[in-house]
């Protein structure tokens, strides 16, 4: 990140920024806008897992917090979950794969998110319970996948909550920012436990961070994201999910 010109860095703060705002204000950390966000400048990805990690425990604890606070955060749901996700994420942030695999797997994570953000959501009452051992399943591969690839896991959880009627959109909005934030941190915990490059700009970009999820909290407790925006980072995505591929 030493090579970023004041105005590429300047760019990628607010891109930062952007990002944090349109995430918090659906329940996410926002790893997978950050990890597009420093593929679109180049950053090597040596520093870019950890940066996303340190970002999400910042964004997500926030996010989470708000709609804690607001009533939206159901324990019950979210524990199973959590409980088979955090020993994973923990083994995955230990790994570090090759700098292309590294690039084609945050490449779908990406696409992945894109789809998220351009499906179209639609709010409705919780309208069942998921079965203990599927959670516990579906929380250890998310897990597993959040600490080595750098999101936080909420991308992929939260319209498995909303497809399969275990929660309304508030709600996965609670739970899965308390899954980001627990995964975030086993999955940093797990990267520096072998080795972690720090980037010399991360007290920058997780202020940058921060300043977008307080409006993005807001939001988040207030109304969610409008579907412009969410369209707009969506088409980001797509295009640094392309990016990561052509250069893998």
């Amino acid at each position: 990140m030493d090579t970023l010109t004041t105005p590429e860095l300047a760019a990628l703060l607010a891109f930062i920024a952007f990002a944090a705002v349109l995430y918090s204000a659906v329940g996410h950390g926002g790893a997978s806008g950050y990890l597009a966000a420093m593929a679109l400048f180049g950053v090597a990805p040596v520093f870019m897992k950890p940066a996303a990690l340190a970002m999400n425990i910042a964004v997500a604890g926030l996010v989470f917090y708000r709609l804690w606070r607001a009533g939206h955060f159901d324990a019950r749901l979210f524990w199973p979950f959590a409980l088979g996700s955090i020993p994973l994420a923990f083994i995955g942030g230990a790994l570090t794969l090759p700098g292309g695999v590294y690039k084609i797997l945050v490449a779908g994570a990406l696409l992945v998110a894109a789809f998220r953000l351009l499906w179209k959501t639609q709010d409705h009452d919780a309208s069942t319970t998921p079965n203990i051992w599927l959670a516990l399943a579906s929380g250890a591969g998310l897990g597993f996948l959040s600490g080595l690839t750098g999101v936080g896991g909420g991308i992929f959880l939260s319209p498995l909550l909303l497809l399969l009627r275990w929660a309304n959109m508030r709600t996965t909005a609670a739970v899965s920012a308390a899954f980001i934030l627990v995964n975030s941190i086993a999955g940093l915990a797990g990267h520096a436990s072998v080795a972690v490059t720090w980037p010399a700009q991360l007290p920058l970009l997780m202020l940058a961070a921060l300043a977008g999820a307080v409006i993005g909290s807001e939001l988040a407790v207030r109304r969610l994201a409008t579907v412009t925006l969410r369209r707009v980072l969506g088409v980001v995505l797509v295009i640094a999910g392309a990016k990561l591929l052509l250069t893998a």
